[in-house]
């Protein structure tokens, strides 16, 4: 093969690389998509999005409950404000804490439940839920890797 020719297939290589890890899983909410990470173990649940400087606007958390029940989260060493929003077996929004406030208090952080059993629950910028006129019923899609309720 001649040297330009597999630099161009390197070139190629490592833009479909980019654009592989730039993929990742993303969720659409009232017709607005969002890259998501996803938390779907005890650890990375408890870790969320604690620590980070900045999200972008089209970013989110989405974490994975085992089973559906009541949840409760807490913004402890997290420093951007969120929507926390809690979804149902069947996807479909149940309840909603809007505009939740850092919280640097440690284990006096207060608690945002659902007033609803989840199974998932969504965490996206403060202001996006009102932004996209969220009502309880409206369903939340995945995009393909992401594990569905039974």
């Amino acid at each position: 093969m001649s040297l330009p020719r597999r630099a161009a297939c390197l070139a190629l290589l490592l833009l479909l690389a980019g654009c592989a890890s730039a993929g990742g899983h993303w969720v659409e909410l009232a017709g607005t998509r969002y890259q998501v990470e996803l938390a779907q173990d005890d650890a990375t649940r408890a870790r969320g999005l604690m620590f980070r400087e900045h999200m972008d606007a089209d970013r989110g958390m989405l974490f994975v409950h085992d089973r559906l029940e009541p949840q409760a989260y807490w913004m402890k060493n997290t420093k951007i404000p969120l929507d926390i929003l809690y979804f149902d077996d069947a996807r479909r929004l149940v309840s909603q804490q809007r505009d939740v406030p850092p919280c640097s208090a440690g284990d006096a952080c207060p608690p945002y439940p659902s007033f609803k059993p989840a199974r998932y629950v969504l965490e996206l910028n403060a202001g996006q839920a009102a932004k996209l006129k969220l009502e309880d019923g409206t369903e939340l899609t995945f995009g393909p890797g992401i594990p569905k309720g039974e």
